[in-house]
């Protein structure tokens, strides 16, 4: 049984012999495959500067050098999780140089003249094995990524959320969640309850926004047959049904007044009292109340009971923005990504760099749930084994531009007045160099934004630097 394989990405074939080259071509685009086609080692390593292919093919031979360079410097110089498959393919095969070969990175070794059904299926198998390597290689890298509760996070303000969380957790009294929407402030409670002895109890959550006022008594304490219209039999409440365990109050600012005062009660003692019960009842329940707005400004409002609230930052915990957790959004992309492969039965490797950068630079108003959201958007639009920046919302996009260093050009630029003047106009091989130091001036010596902005690959921007440091060298 074949494994289906993603064709999106094209076949790098390094071949001097040009009738050859387009019997191999030929073979592949049959199979659906599209190719790039290339004579020489400089030119195909100046193509695998800016693209990414699924599989190279090359000649051992070459006019210009020798097909091992090329495996030795994917190998060296291209990340582990992103490097395609290699094949080398020789008229002067030997045992040593086929070891040698796969010693060096290579995937397979094929001699000349080519047996075409014998080469097709190595390409396939070789593709299929990059691909599960690759995935293999993804599920143990975010598998790596530091999780506490199912919450992800390296950030130092993450970190000693989590601290914060171990402590109270213990603890037996409420506890008051301060963040703005969309911070994950479910996920805390959750963890709360987890690390607390009541973690085999029930975990109940409740939006107070959700329920209309004139069922809140009902929900929250429940209620015994005929107590009002409609009450065909007695229900248990919120409270009873968590008891031995912990109740989320999502959004308790928006609890009315009249139900503050008996939550205050039930806070206190223990004791709750059905609607249309006379007697009173014990739970042993844990609140965790959650809001994003400031509890101490409604209480001056009038709006919020001051004893009610004093009562429930007995232990409080404050969830940071997103925009105070740089080094956490990679993390989280990558995990809401693979959410999203197992949910979907898709398979996309991951964010490209340029990609990665604009969602690093984007501060994330709607915090964790707005990235989540774009995860899904840039999911559903990506056609390709990475996730590039056309996938994203525009206004990433947008920020990344606005947020970009102000780069003009070196000719208009009043920075550089003697550019273009002197007796001996520059060559443009030395107007491009000037250039590529502005802009990596201008990027604070930040090679992945100077190459962004100058609108090359990294790996070109290596070389140019490489190039030029090799003729200073020289001159020396």
């Amino acid at each position: 049984m074949k494994m289906k394989q993603n064709k999106n990405l094209p076949i790098l074939l390094i071949e001097d012999d040009q009738a050859l080259a387009r019997l191999i071509s030929d073979e592949l685009e049959a199979e659906g495959w599209s190719l790039a086609v290339h004579h020489q080692v400089q030119s195909a390593i100046d193509w695998l500067n800016i693209n990414q292919p699924a599989l190279i093919v090359t000649d051992l031979r070459l006019p210009d050098g020798d097909g091992m360079n090329v495996v030795e410097q994917v190998v060296r110089h291209w990340p582990e999780e992103q490097r395609p498959g290699l094949i080398v393919i020789t008229a002067f095969g030997s045992v040593r140089q086929a070891v040698q070969a796969l010693q060096a990175g290579a995937d397979d070794f094929l001699t000349k003249p080519l047996d075409l059904e014998h080469f097709l299926l190595a390409v396939e198998r070789v593709v299929a094995t990059r691909k599960l390597h690759d995935e293999l290689f993804q599920f143990r890298k975010l598998n790596r990524q530091p999780s506490f509760h199912q919450m992800f996070g390296r950030s130092e303000a993450m970190r000693n959320l989590f601290e914060q969380i171990k402590v109270i957790g213990r603890a037996q009294g409420p506890v008051l969640i301060n963040g703005e929407s969309g911070t994950g402030k479910e996920l805390v409670a959750k963890a709360l309850h987890a690390e607390s002895d009541r973690a085999d109890g029930p975990f109940l959550a409740v939006n107070c926004a959700g329920i209309p006022q004139e069922l809140l008594e009902s929900e929250f304490f429940g209620h015994s047959a005929g107590s009002f219209t409609g009450a065909k039999k007695s229900r248990k409440g919120l409270l009873q049904e968590a008891n031995g365990g912990s109740l989320l109050l999502d959004e308790i600012g928006e609890m009315p007044m009249a139900l503050q005062a008996k939550l205050l009660r039930a806070l206190q003692d223990g004791s709750i009292r059905p609607v249309g019960q006379d007697t009173e009842e014990k739970v042993d329940v844990r609140i965790i109340a959650a809001t994003h707005r400031d509890l101490k400004q409604k209480v001056v409002e009038g709006s919020f009971r001051e004893d009610l609230f004093y009562r429930l930052e007995t232990f409080a915990l404050s969830v940071p923005p997103l925009r105070d957790r740089e080094e956490d959004r990679e993390i989280l992309a990558q995990q809401f990504l693979q959410q999203l492969e197992v949910t979907q039965g898709r398979n996309i490797k991951g964010f490209s760099d340029k990609a990665l950068e604009i969602i690093r630079q984007y501060a994330f108003p709607g915090n964790v749930r707005e990235l989540q959201n774009v995860v899904e958007r840039a999911f559903a639009f990506c056609t390709e084994d990475w996730v590039q920046p056309q996938h994203l919302p525009a206004r990433l996009l947008e920020n990344q531009s606005a947020t970009a260093p102000s780069v003009t050009n070196p000719v208009d630029d009043p920075r550089n007045e003697t550019l273009l003047s002197g007796a001996v106009l520059p060559t443009l091989e030395q107007l491009q160099k000037r250039y590529v130091r502005m802009v990596l001036q201008e990027a604070d010596g930040n090679k992945r934004r100077a190459a962004a902005l100058l609108g090359i690959g990294r790996r070109t921007l290596y070389r140019w630097l490489d190039e030029e440091s090799d003729e200073t060298e020289e001159s020396a």
